[in-house]
């Protein structure tokens, strides 16, 4: 901010003022600031500064002089302007031609023009250039929001940028994805992407003083320039960067003005955006739910509904509840990954899940519908009556591959059901993936797949429990054996399912329990007595086998 020579030679009080070195130093040269200084100089002038001075102190002493102007020189004056006529009665030309090698103005001012008018004046006009500056900075400013209010982006907020300072931009959201880029080399962006072979080195800024700045920048030094980067911030969080270089000349105090309100639009647009994907991923969590938890018809409105969310309800679907599970380790990294990411849209461990989930479907070519409810995923995707449980298989895989990956530790039980043909069975096929996933914990530790189909055993026990006879006859059956499992911890309970599952041979279950075969064998006696049933009998063995698979599911 400031105004040229040129212009504070038109001003009323500098009429009667002659300049000594080219006019055409006066386009060239910017003054910021006007003082008076007199002798010595030492550090009271600064850079773009308008020096007045009557001499006094250099009277009769050319040398004297010479080295005021050299040392107001080095200062990085702007102009020098002596006043002749007491002190000084003629500038020597020596000085003339110290200014002229160095490019600064030089002005011989008559004695009776006062030194206090000439800085009322220049003042003033610097007053009014830095209020018009301002004001078109502000404007600038206001246009970059509105961009972002109307419904614009960031393509238009670096235009805008470029239009008003000529300064090369592109703008990256927090993964560094360009998302605008006017005149910016693509090189560049490549290289610090690691998209492209190239050494580059950050380096300080150490633009000069005058240019004030509140966001820190970054400077990056590479074989063929340099750049600058501006990080967009949004509540502490990154939400990407605003990278740009030199254009015609070095930076104005107005350009950096101008990026930093562009920072600040940019943030404004991220936040927005965020905040759009935030109520559509709701919107479509809350529509999702409602379908599974409640038995309501699959009307053309609904339908609308989700087309409009991107969902197609007439397609068969295979509903797939997950519930997940992390170690105290993982929750400490995701948390710690959570708090890096400027974003986004979801900084919670479900984002990771959602993220491999859309993956695995891509991967299989599959729609998929996914929503989060209590640590608990429900998927519904798009299956085939005839081989869903193939596909939910090899989908599962990439999901859980990806996962654990990811987040070692990770851990995933699913519950699977295709009710009927899977078409608008949405409710339907929730209670019964649900009830899967209740039936497999029952029979294995966290980690398992239990389709629907698989359970009409557990279902069919389930039901006849409900019957107080069949209770008495099962408690009857097991009292024995459960009151010494539980004086003796000897676990004969476990040992009988074991051994039914290897289809009553002693070998392979002495194998999977770890047990020498006449400790097997001890134990498996030891069932016969306490129940009083023969395990050679097939009606013997079928009423022991469904007494205690009975009693496990009620004691469950």
């Amino acid at each position: 901010m400031g105004l040229l020579m040129s212009d504070i030679m038109e001003l009323p009080v500098m009429e009667k003022s002659t300049l000594l070195t080219p006019s055409s130093l006066l386009h060239r040269q910017m003054v910021e600031w006007i003082s008076v200084i007199e002798t010595p100089v030492e550090d009271f002038v600064k850079q773009k500064e308008f020096v007045l001075s009557t001499g006094m102190g250099c009277s009769n002493d050319p040398k004297c002089l010479e080295q005021y102007t050299r040392d107001v020189i080095d200062s990085g004056a702007s102009a020098i302007g002596f006043a002749t006529g007491r002190y000084i009665f003629t500038i020597p030309d020596t000085i003339v031609e110290e200014c002229k090698r160095n490019g600064v103005v030089l002005l011989e001012v008559p004695w009776e023009v006062r030194f206090g008018d000439i800085m009322q004046e220049v003042l003033q006009a610097i007053s009014e250039e830095k209020r018009e500056e301002q004001r078109f900075v502000e404007h600038i400013r206001q246009e970059m929001v509105d961009c972002v209010l109307n419904g614009e982006g960031l393509k238009e907020i670096s235009s805008l940028v470029y239009e008003h300072t000529s300064i090369p931009v592109a703008i990256s959201d927090k993964d560094r994805n360009v998302r605008a880029n006017h005149y910016f080399d693509r090189k560049m962006i490549d290289i610090l992407n690691q998209n492209e072979a190239g050494a580059y080195r950050s380096v300080p800024f150490t633009q000069t003083s005058y240019l004030e700045h509140h966001y820190p920048i970054e400077k990056y030094e590479f074989d063929s320039g340099e750049c600058y980067q501006l990080t967009i911030l949004s509540n502490h969080k990154k939400q990407g960067y605003l990278l740009f270089k030199e254009g015609k000349g070095a930076f104005s105090a107005s350009d950096l003005t101008i990026l930093e309100h562009a920072v600040t639009a940019c943030a404004l647009f991220f936040v927005k955006e965020n905040a759009i994907e935030m109520t559509e991923i709701r919107l479509r969590d809350n529509f999702l739910l409602d379908l599974a938890r409640e038995n309501k018809e699959i009307s053309d409105g609904l339908m609308e509904k989700g087309h409009l969310l991107g969902y197609n309800l007439e397609k068969p679907y295979v509903c797939i509840a997950g519930d997940i599970q992390f170690s105290k380790e993982i929750q400490t990294h995701v948390t710690s990954i959570d708090s890096n990411v400027a974003s986004s849209s979801m900084h919670s461990r479900n984002y990771y899940v959602q993220s491999e989930i859309q993956h695995a479907a891509d991967q299989i070519k599959r729609e998929r519908m996914t929503a989060f409810e209590d640590g608990r995923v429900i998927i519904f995707l798009e299956a085939d009556k005839e081989s869903y449980m193939e596909t939910t298989h090899q989908f599962l895989d990439l999901v859980e591959r990806r996962l654990h990956e990811l987040l070692a530790g990770i851990t995933v039980s699913w519950g699977i059901s295709f009710h009927g043909d899977g078409i608008k069975a949405f409710y339907e096929s929730y209670q019964e993936a649900v009830t899967a996933l209740r039936f497999g914990y029952r029979r294995e530790e966290a980690g398992f797949r239990t389709f629907f189909a698989d359970t009409k055993v557990n279902r069919l026990l389930l039901s006849i429990s409900k019957n107080e006879e069949v209770v008495d006859l099962v408690t009857y059956t097991l009292k024995d054996l459960i009151e010494y499992d539980e004086k003796r911890q000897a676990d004969l309970l476990h040992t009988f399912m074991v051994y039914n599952k290897y289809n009553s041979n002693v070998s392979q279950t002495a194998r999977a329990m770890n047990l020498h075969r006449q400790s097997l064998l001890h134990r498996l006696r030891n069932i016969e007595r306490l129940t009083g049933l023969s395990l050679l009998e097939a009606d013997d063995f079928f009423l022991l086998e469904l007494s205690v698979r009975m009693w496990m599911l009620i004691k469950e």
